[in-house]
């Protein structure tokens, strides 16, 4: 097998930080290569100074690819010698169909230089059947799926020619089954001589599609491990991620449960575009002063909707039901109404509800509680600015300032500062969706003890998670939720994955288990 790429001594600064510092990479050809690393450890830094995002005489080092040295000014240079990259945050224009997508600056044209549609859906069509996907070239990407959309976007790389493909945080959004469908494709790509470097969190997907793993830590490379080596463990790669063993992902806390402090009863809500369409079905569910309570379902099962609908009526229309806030009673007309009612609720969109990603930390984390500097109606800057400080140190948010732009943190550290956003409004029940998507597991480690000590302040946390083993590790009790109905309720010491599993794929008009679940 012989190299296709090396990267050599690398570096790259921006203001006040050192992202990449004397970093080496080195990918064989056909092989499938991951890099692993903490959030902020230079991962995506290094691949936007391959494909040229960060030009050439923006950093320092040098690249070889393919036997040549490489000075890419652009992506498009990158792209001319055959390397592309698709990111976390997928770039399809929803408006435009697939094979607009697929074509998007890179059109098929005909005569007089016009765009020959019926050669580019054609075309269209031969590269989605490439990637297995059985869409016609017409429709609307927006209508589609993330599944189906990382797919054409790899349909979109195959048509640029591609022979090292990079993929940032690939299956970070996707359900298992889309998940296996997009490593199955990788793995043929690469019988097919198409080199592939893959960025995950998910280190259990990391042993079983790379051939070989790259670790960066803290802008530096810390070695290279062959999969193929039985040391080459999940455990060995934490261990060079966060530079110490994580002899349990989960820490530990003892439970000390209190009183009832929200419940939710006959909870009924409608599509808010189509009217007929229920999307929560008298769902009911409480939890306590001192617990962790998880909610498991299967993508579409309404997790997310549940949230937001309670959260403030943020989801839905026609909603029923009854909301219980220390025995009384409640109606949440708005999100206002929610937080003054001591009831926060941390996005799994981080970054399309959660952050002003073009503002400030400090800002970001004083937006849902500017009631608490602005008593005469002005906003005390200097006590902003002190709060934020002070989560930016409790939180261990890896910032220079909190008046860096949030945009440019790592996914760990944005999600931090969603927990301090929330944190700051002192709620008395948090519901955290998604809390550890898309970040490493020092990073989760933090996120679950910051959680703990809510706990044990006496507070109530709801967690939504597609990860059950999190759910089980961190949980005093789950929920189980399918087609919009609470199938079951299990405490921790009887839940298993299997038996979450099985309360979570129950048919919309399957009757639900005799036992009685729901507490």
């Amino acid at each position: 097998m012989s190299t296709i790429l090396e990267m050599r001594s690398i570096t790259k600064e921006f203001p006040g930080v050192k992202a990449l510092s004397n970093v080496n990479l080195t990918v064989e050809r056909g092989e499938i290569h991951a890099i692993c690393g903490e959030n902020g450890a230079g991962k995506s830094t290094l691949m936007k100074v391959l494909s040229g995002v960060y030009p050439h005489g923006s950093y320092d080092g040098e690249i070889v690819f393919d036997g040549e040295t490489a000075r890419f000014g652009s992506i498009n240079d990158s792209e001319a010698r055959g390397i592309v990259i698709i990111h976390q945050e997928l770039a399809l224009v929803p408006y435009l169909s697939v094979a607009e997508n697929i074509f998007l600056g890179n059109e098929v044209k005909g005569r007089a230089g016009l765009v020959d549609w019926n050669k580019a859906n054609a075309e269209a069509a031969k590269l989605l059947a490439r990637v297995g996907l059985d869409e016609n070239p017409v429709t609307p990407v927006g209508a589609l799926g993330v599944g189906k959309q990382q797919l054409i976007e790899i349909a979109k790389a195959l048509s640029k020619e591609v022979r090292l493909l990079i993929l940032d945080e690939p299956t970070a959004a996707l359900n298992d089954n889309d998940s296996e469908h997009l490593l199955d494709l990788l793995r043929h790509l690469k019988g097919q001589g198409i080199t592939c470097i893959i960025i995950s969190h998910k280190l259990n997907e990391v042993a079983d599609i790379a051939d070989r793993t790259t670790i960066i830590r803290d802008g530096q490379t810390i070695e290279t491990l062959d999969m193929s080596d039985p040391a080459s463990t999940q455990d060995r790669i934490i261990r060079g991620m966060v530079g110490r063993d994580l002899e349990h992902r989960y820490p530990e806390r003892t439970s000390v449960i209190g009183d009832e402090v929200l419940r939710v009863e006959d909870w009924t809500v409608y599509h808010p575009t189509q009217a007929d369409r229920k999307i929560i079905d008298n769902a009911s569910f409480n939890v306590r002063a001192g617990e962790v309570v998880g909610i498991a379902g299967l993508m579409g099962a309404g997790r997310t909707e549940l949230a937001m609908s309670i959260f403030g009526r943020s989801y839905g229309r026609n909603i029923s039901g009854h909301l219980y806030k220390d025995g009384k009673e409640i109606k949440l007309g708005s999100v206002s109404d929610a937080i003054r009612h001591g009831i926060a609720y941390a996005t799994e969109d981080r970054k399309g509800y959660g952050l002003n990603l073009i503002d400030d930390v400090r800002r970001n984390i004083s937006l849902a509680g500017l009631g608490n500097l602005a008593p005469r109606g002005w906003v005390n800057g200097n006590e902003e600015l002190r709060v934020a400080d002070e989560y930016r140190g409790s939180l261990n948010i890896k910032t220079p300032t909190v008046m860096s732009v949030v945009g440019q943190l790592s996914g760990g550290n944005q999600q931090k500062v969603v927990l301090s956003k929330w944190l700051y409004t002192d709620p008395d029940v948090l519901i955290v969706d998604e809390p550890t998507r898309g970040i490493d597991v020092g990073a989760k480690y933090e996120i679950y003890t910051i959680i703990n000590k809510m706990v044990a302040a006496g507070k109530a946390v709801v967690v939504i998670s597609s990860e059950l083993p999190e759910l089980l590790g961190i949980c005093d009790r789950v929920y189980t939720l399918a087609f919009g109905r609470i199938t079951g309720q299990l405490p921790v010491s009887e839940a298993t994955q299997e038996n979450l599993m099985e309360l979570m794929t129950i048919e919309r008009d399957q009757p639900l288990p005799t036992k009685d679940y729901v507490s």
